[in-house]
C-alpha cells in the first residue's frame, strides 16, 4: 500500500520540522534495493563465514561468562578460549534470532521499526572532537556539546533517534559513560542508541531506562534504547560479552559490530573482510540465542580498508561497495543491517569535499537500505562532529524519503482519459489534475534553492555553508526539547549518585 503523499509548502521553522509522518522510514515495496552480487556469491560468503567459524574459530576471554555459556552448550573451546562453532548451530541461531524489533520513544507512545523495511537516521558516533561554533576549529568535545547536538537532533524531522554523537572527553570513564545517557535522555524525546565500554555502565543505564519507562518489565516490553557493542574482529573480550548477556536478559535490543580494517585486522580484499565480519557477527548471535532464544541481537560490522602507503582508512569506493554487499547478505538472511557509511565523511572540515562525500554516501542509501544510518554528522574520519553536516544530512534524508515513496501506477497517475481529452495540441497547465498532483515527489529542500522554488527565498545568492549556519543558529535559539518530568529526573540523579557512592566504596 502506498503511503499518503504530503503536499504543499514545508514550514520554514526548524522547530516545526519536528512533526514527522507516523511511518516515515518505510521504503519496502515501492522501489527495490540494489544487489551487486549474484545469489550464488551471497551464499558463498555466508558459507565461508561458517567455515571460518568452524575451522579457525572465534576467541573469547578466559573466565568470561560468555565463554562459560558457549562451553556449557557444547561448543568446542581450546584452553586459550578459541571457540569453534558447528555450522548447524550457527544456522539455528540465525533462524532463531528476532528479525525485527521496535525502539520506543521516551514516553513510550511511538516506536520506530528496526527491520528490513525501514531506514532511520541518527547522529553519531562517539566523536572525540567538535567544530567550535565560534571559531570553526576542532576542539575536544564536552558534556555541553553532547547536549547541544542532541537538542539539535531532537528538532530535525528526518533524524529519528539519537546515538552518542560526541564524547565528554574530560570524563572518559565509567561515570562519564553513565552521564552521557542522562544527557541524551534529558535533551530529546526520541529513541536512543547507547554505546559504552563497561558492563557496569550498561547496568546503571538499564536501571535509568527502566525508571523512565516505569519498571524493568515495562522496559522489556517497550525498549527505550538499543545497545551497541564493538568487539574486535573474531575476538570478544569479557566487557563485550558481559554487555551482550546483560542487555539480552533485560530485553534491550543489541547491535554487535566490529570495525575491521582490511589489510590490518582482516584480509585486504573486500570478500575476505566481509567473511571475517560476518563470522564475528554470527558468533554474537549464537551466544545471544543461548542466553534467550528469540532475542534481538543483530550484527552490524562495517568494513573499511587500509591504504598501505599512508595507513589511512575509509576509501569511499571500497567502503561503499562493501556496505552494499553487507546489506545484501543480511537481507538474504532476513536480518536488518545496522551498518552504513552514509552521513560520514573523511574530510577534515565541513567544506566542498565533505558535501560531495556526504551527498554521495547518503544517496547510496537509496540502494543499500540499511535499517539505520548512525553516523550522520561525523567528519574527519569519525573524529570530529559537525552540526552543519548534521543539518545537511537531515535535508538529504528528506530527499531519500521522497524517492522511497516510489511512483504510483494507477488510472489517476496514468491520466489517459485526461490526455485524450486535452489532445496532442493541448496543455495541462489549467487542469485540476495538475493542481492535485503538482507537489507529489517534490523534494522541498531547505538548502538547495536555485532550481527548487519551495526552498529558502534568495538561497541561491548565499553560500551553502551560510544557509545552513543561519538555520542552525536560529534552531539553537528557538528549540527547547520537552524536559523529563521532575520525579523521573530526580530518580535518575539518585541512581547515578548511588552508583557513584558504591563505586568509590
Amino acid at each position: 500500500m502506498q503511503r499518503a503523499l504530503r503536499t504543499g509548502r514545508r514550514p520554514r521553522s526548524p522547530v516545526a520540522e519536528n512533526q514527522t509522518p507516523l511511518d516515515a522510514g518505510l521504503h519496502h515495496g515501492a522501489t527495490a534495493p540494489y544487489e551487486p552480487l549474484s545469489a550464488e556469491h551471497v551464499e558463498q560468503l555466508i558459507d565461508s563465514a561458517l567455515m571460518l567459524m568452524r575451522d579457525s574459530g572465534v576467541a573469547f576471554e578466559l573466565g568470561s561468562e560468555g565463554l562459560a555459556i558457549l562451553r556449557a552448550a557444547g561448543c568446542p573451546a581450546s584452553e586459550d578460549g578459541v571457540v569453534r562453532f558447528e555450522s548447524d548451530q550457527v544456522r539455528d541461531a540465525l533462524h532463531s534470532v528476532a528479525k525485527s524489533t521496535k525502539l520506543w520513544n521516551r514516553a513510550g507512545t511511538h516506536a520506530i521499526d528496526l527491520d528490513c523495511r525501514h531506514t532511520w537516521f541518527l547522529p553519531g558516533m562517539t566523536c572525540i572532537k567538535v567544530y567550535d561554533l565560534d571559531t570553526g576549529q576542532p576542539r575536544d568535545s564536552n558534556a555541553e556539546d553532547l547536549a547541544t547536538v542532541i537538542r539539535v537532533a531532537d528538532a530535525l524531522a528526518n533524524i529519528d533517534g539519537c546515538c552518542i554523537p560526541c564524547k565528554n572527553v574530560a570524563r572518559s570513564d565509567i561515570h562519564g559513560e553513565i552521564e552521557e545517557f542522562s544527557i541524551m535522555a534529558a535533551n530529546t524525546t526520541k529513541p536512543l542508541e547507547y554505546l559504552c565500554e563497561n558492563a557496569r555502565s550498561l547496568g546503571v543505564v538499564i536501571d535509568m531506562a527502566a525508571a523512565i519507562r516505569g519498571g524493568h518489565q515495562e522496559l522489556f516490553d517497550k525498549p527505550y534504547f538499543l545497545q551497541i557493542i564493538t568487539p574486535l574482529p573474531l575476538n570478544y573480550h569479557a566487557m563485550h560479552t558481559d554487555q551482550l548477556i546483560q542487555a539480552v536478559r533485560a530485553g534491550v535490543p543489541v547491535s554487535v559490530g566490529t570495525l575491521p580494517i582490511g589489510g590490518a585486522s582482516t584480509p585486504i580484499t573486500t570478500a575476505g573482510s566481509i567473511v571475517n565480519s560476518l563470522a564475528t557477527d554470527f558468533a554474537a548471535m549464537v551466544l545471544a540465542q543461548l542466553v534467550r532464544p528469540g532475542s534481538f541481537v543483530i550484527g552490524s560490522s562495517d568494513v573499511c580498508f587500509m591504504e598501505p602507503a599512508t595507513g589511512s582508512i575509509g576509501n569511499f569506493a571500497q567502503t561503499s561497495l562493501a556496505d552494499l554487499i553487507m546489506c545484501q547478505v543480511r537481507r538474504r538472511l532476513e536480518l536488518p543491517s545496522f551498518t552504513a557509511a552514509a552521513g560520514y565523511s573523511g574530510a577534515a572540515h565541513f567544506n566542498q569535499d565533505a558535501v560531495a562525500e556526504l551527498t554521495a554516501g547518503m544517496l547510496q542509501t537509496f540502494f543499500s537500505r540499511p535499517a539505520t544510518l548512525d553516523y550522520c554528522g561525523s567528519l574527519d574520519q569519525g573524529l570530529t562532529y559537525s552540526l552543519h553536516a548534521l543539518l545537511l544530512c537531515n535535508d538529504l534524508a528528506g530527499l531519500l524519503r521522497t524517492m522511497w515513496q516510489g511512483v504510483q501506477i494507477d488510472a489517476s497517475t496514468l491520466a489517459l482519459d485526461l490526455a485524450c481529452k486535452v489532445g496532442p495540441r493541448g496543455n495541462y497547465l489549467a487542469q485540476q489534475h495538475t493542481v492535485d498532483h503538482c507537489r507529489e515527489h517534490l523534494w522541498n529542500s531547505r538548502y538547495f534553492g536555485p532550481n527548487m522554488p519551495l526552498s529558502s527565498a534568495g538561497a541561491a545568492a548565499t553560500d551553502l555553508y551560510a544557509r545552513i549556519d543561519k538555520d542552525l543558529r536560529q534552531l539553537l535559539q528557538s528549540h527547547h526539547p520537552e524536559p523529563l518530568d521532575e520525579p523521573t529526573a530526580v530518580r535518575l540523579r539518585e541512581i547515578r549518585e548511588q552508583f557513584a557512592a558504591s563505586h568509590r566504596a
